[in-house]
């Protein structure tokens, strides 16, 4: 005979009248935690009652006590004492007689799940989605507004990686960093880069998010303002759970923009003063004003008046140190910090007053202007070029611009001259005697010249791109030393921060855009048919599409801000290898190269490549003409600037004796050689 399965039957539920139910002595919860009794009976108030009582009725009384639910009683119990329910208001109330009323209770505490932090994350977004404001759902929770954007940053983050959170194999910690960033293909990047890394630490995975980010501590940021940045479209990325010093700003370009816009602003501010020029930039080289004259001048005295004001200032300046000296920063009041810094800036501005010259000297002086390291502005005043000195009595030469040589009115009409860059000296004007080094902009739209050109001419050499390509291997497998190589075989192809004229429209960016597109069409559409549709291939295609892989990795670009001389040593020996002719690809111009130097360089270059008499046609020429001249005379020469050129191969000092044995001169030589005519030297050409 079969069994009948028993039927379960559920506890009647009925609505009681509050002041027919106590509280039992069989609850077990005794230690307060979690959401305090007011804030639940503001949470009761506000959307009622969600869960039912669990109640016992007590024998022949008409009484029924709470085993289970004790704190939705107090809550209940507090809104009538405030006066906000009615003594008698019926309560939603499930009626249980048999089993042991401690059971029940520690039933409904032991047998309740936890919220998911995923889930709450997302009823969070859903509500800001319906409507609600931050601060409505802070109060609606009872927690705070810093707490629900924390929350809200948590489910922005890419639903790959929630996945991943939610199934356990990745920790909070790890998807709180993921937040300083709201691009989710930089954030599934990183996690895949990580797969096969042994640090995944939060720190870590925070640092490779913000590697290309500037600091907001950093001196642009700071004297453009993060707010300023922020107005002009730029995006800055905040971490929300750890100290980020304000954050980190994405779009270097455009605050690089900002901060020559502002010190521009600040040098026209300067005009008024009659200096002769004013070279602007955000940073200028060690060195820059060597071989340059400083004029001596005398400090503005300070007027009785302002002296009194000084004083009053330095008295509440140091009143108020002495007041707060023993308080924590973040125990001071703004209105205390505000009042502190402006003191100091107008303490400051009396102590480094400018100082005062002789107008007939300023008007063949000029001033560089610049950010500070604290992020201030810099003002470096009264700088004599050697071009713009008086010439001695009886030198021959006059001072630029003015009819006699002497400092008059001819040169105090001139109008200042504003340059934007780097280099000491004005755009038109001949550098000292002597080859400096090229400027850090320079070189970097050079190498992007050679990365391109690396590129393209290691596409073309499938065996030294195995070389190459398992050297990097190899370093990863084997070494516990950092990585130093020009190839980034994580897979990340290098951008061109500065934008070198025509690098788009070169031959070698050309020849890899048409490869690319080509291996394109011939792959498969979907990633998942990539293995088998490789398998297929014969030794040669992959040969050749591994080339050109691990071309489109390398990086050989100058970075004046991260240099890697080991990484840029590499590229050498890989160009040397490949025989990489950067002739071919690249050309001096005045656009590209004789524009942006100096005379005493573009000479050199010459010199280099045509001679000393070339070189002496065109050394009276002004800068813009003796560019143009140099841009005809190098073409096809083949000459390249420093950055361009492969190094010498070190040559043993046996081989090179070797050399000189089997290479004598004729006039050393045993044998009689038939004497050569004597040719004229070839004249070289330039326009007077």
């Amino acid at each position: 005979m079969a069994r009948t399965q028993p039927t379960i039957v559920l506890n009647p539920s009925q609505d009681i009248p509050f002041n027919k139910l106590v509280l039992s002595q069989a609850n077990v919860r005794r230690v307060k935690t979690g959401l305090s009794i007011e804030e639940l009976a503001e949470d009761i108030a506000r959307r009622g009652l969600l869960q039912s009582l669990s109640v016992r009725p007590l024998r022949d009384t008409g009484i029924f006590e709470v085993p289970a639910g004790g704190r939705r009683f107090r809550a209940l119990e507090l809104l009538v004492k405030q006066k906000r329910m009615a003594k008698a208001q019926p309560v939603p109330c499930v009626v249980r007689e048999d089993g042991i009323a401690e059971e029940d209770s520690l039933a409904e505490n032991v047998q309740r799940v936890a919220l998911h932090p995923l889930d709450q994350f997302r009823a969070f977004q859903t509500l800001r989605d319906a409507g609600l404001s931050e601060e409505d759902i802070a109060a609606r929770f009872f927690v705070g507004v810093n707490v629900v954007k924390q929350r809200l940053k948590l489910a922005a983050v890419s639903p790959k990686l929630l996945d991943l959170y939610a199934d356990d194999e990745m920790t909070l910690e790890q998807l709180m960093a993921f937040t300083v960033t709201d691009d989710h293909a930089r954030q599934e990047q990183v996690w895949q880069n990580l797969a096969s890394s042994y640090n995944k630490e939060a720190y870590y995975i925070r640092r490779q998010l913000t590697e290309s980010a500037i600091d907001a501590s950093d001196k642009r940021a700071l004297f453009v303002s993060v707010a300023a940045y922020e107005a002009a479209g730029g995006i800055v990325m905040r971490d929300l759970f750890k100290q980020d010093d304000g954050g980190w700003l994405r779009d270097g370009a455009l605050l690089d923009r900002l901060a020559i816009a502002k010190l521009t602003s600040e040098a026209e501010a300067l005009r008024p003063e009659g200096w002769r020029w004013i070279e602007v930039a955000i940073a200028f080289p060690y060195g820059h004003a060597a071989g340059l004259r400083r004029l001596t001048g005398t400090v503005a005295e300070v007027g009785a008046e302002e002296q009194i004001r000084h004083e009053a200032l330095c008295e509440e300046f140091d009143r108020l140190h002495e007041t707060y000296a023993d308080t924590d920063a973040d125990d001071i009041p703004e209105e205390v910090i505000r009042r502190l810094d402006a003191l100091e800036a107008e303490l400051q501005a009396v102590a480094e007053r400018p100082e005062i010259y002789d107008p007939a000297a300023v008007a063949r002086a000029g001033a560089f202007v610049s950010i500070s390291n604290g992020g201030r502005l810099h003002i470096e005043r009264g700088y004599v070029r050697r071009e713009d000195e008086i010439p001695a009595e009886g030198e021959p030469g006059l001072v630029p611009g003015t009819p006699d040589g002497s400092p008059g009115a001819g040169s105090a009409a001139r109008p200042t001259l504003i340059t934007v860059g780097g280099d000491a000296g004005s755009a038109d004007a001949e550098e000292d005697d002597g080859i400096k080094p090229l400027s850090e902009r320079l070189v970097t739209e050079l190498t992007a010249h050679r990365t391109l050109a690396l590129r393209d001419a290691l596409a073309g050499d499938p065996e030294i791109a195995f070389v190459a390509a398992l050297h990097t291997f190899c370093l990863k497998a084997f070494y516990d030393a950092a990585v130093e190589s020009c190839l980034e075989i994580d897979a990340r192809s290098a951008g061109f921060l500065h934008q070198a004229p025509g690098l788009g429209e070169c031959d070698a960016a050309k020849a890899i855009e048409a490869r690319h597109e080509a291996w394109g069409k011939r792959l498969p559409r979907e990633a998942g048919d990539l293995w088998d549709a490789l398998i297929a291939l014969d030794a040669e295609s992959r040969a050749a599409l591994f080339a050109h892989c691990a071309a489109l990795t390398v990086n050989a670009v100058h970075d004046p801000y991260s240099r890697s001389p080991r990484r840029l040593a590499h590229a050498d020996r890989v160009a040397g290898a490949i025989g990489l002719d950067m002739a071919a690809h690249w050309t001096p111009t005045v656009e590209n190269y004789l524009g942006r130097v100096t005379k005493t360089r573009i000479l050199e270059a010459v010199r280099e490549a045509k001679g000393e008499a070339a070189a002496q046609l065109i050394d009276h020429l002004k800068k813009p003409e003796m560019a143009k001249e140099a841009e005809r005379l190098l073409s096809g020469t083949g000459w390249l600037p420093e950055p361009l050129r492969l190094p010498e191969p070190e040559v043993p000092a046996d081989a090179a004796g070797a050399d000189v044995e089997e290479s004598l001169p004729a006039f050393l030589d045993d044998e009689e050689a038939p004497a050569a005519p004597i040719a004229a030297a070839p004249m070289a050409d330039a326009a007077e």
